[in-house]
């Protein structure tokens, strides 16, 4: 019972030592790859615009306590 302990501790000992170098490695080509700064622009495409009659759409829905309406309008 004694050699499958220590297969185990051996097995456990080489998972430890193979997670180690993977995150080591990681961190390091991390580092080596240039960031493009604290602030990056982002290409975006400009807002979908709500449909025409939307206000129709949306009249029956009720206001909240803060005097706020939530209306969903499905297009497709």
């Amino acid at each position: 019972m004694t050699g499958r302990r220590r297969l185990w501790r051996w097995g456990v000992v080489a998972w430890v030592i193979v997670v180690a170098v993977a995150g080591a490695a990681t961190l390091w080509l991390q580092d080596s790859a240039e960031p493009p700064g604290p602030y990056s622009w982002q290409e975006a495409s400009p807002s979908a615009t709500l449909p025409e009659g939307w206000e129709s759409a949306c009249a029956d829905a009720t206001p909240d306590e803060n005097g706020q309406k939530l209306c969903f309008i499905r297009t497709r």
